[in-house]
């Protein structure tokens, strides 16, 4: 499953040279990346309400164009890995009416308790929850 989210880029997130300042595209990926899970089918809110949080372990962001204010974005986002006990997201980011991205990016992320913040196998503590995960993603890229 792919999901495309909408975003203008605001004044506020420019920098002094007026593009994007570098720091704004792991915020952007969190927008995508909340409406990714909730266009497949439960809002984090509602994961975070069972018990389970999905802590940030690795960032991945590569720039290969500027973006600028009022620019107006697109993000393909894709559930890239899952296992049991981590998954990763790739978002890949375009200005409306262009082709080729402007930038890419990778966030990699545990399965953890919300109480103990210690990780989890998804699989066996919230199979509900791995299961509907499983049907977000392509069977091929998938560790069982």
């Amino acid at each position: 499953m792919i999901t495309t989210t909408h975003l203008t880029a605001r004044y506020a997130e420019t920098d002094q040279m007026q593009v994007i300042h570098h720091a704004v595209y792991p915020v952007w990926y969190e927008v995508a990346r909340t409406e990714f899970i909730r266009k497949a089918g439960m809002p984090y809110s509602e994961m975070e309400k069972q018990g389970v949080m999905t802590p940030l372990t690795d960032l991945i962001c590569k720039y290969s164009k500027t973006c600028a204010y009022e620019d107006e974005i697109t993000i393909e986002t894709k559930l890239s890995k899952l296992t049991p006990s981590r998954l990763a997201f790739q978002y890949t980011l375009y200005k409306n009416g262009e082709d080729t991205p402007f930038h890419t990016g990778e966030t990699h992320h545990g399965w953890v308790d919300r109480a103990t913040f210690r990780p989890i196998n998804m699989k066996k503590r919230f199979p509900k929850i791995y299961e509907w995960m499983l049907t977000a993603i392509e069977p091929d890229t998938v560790t069982k």
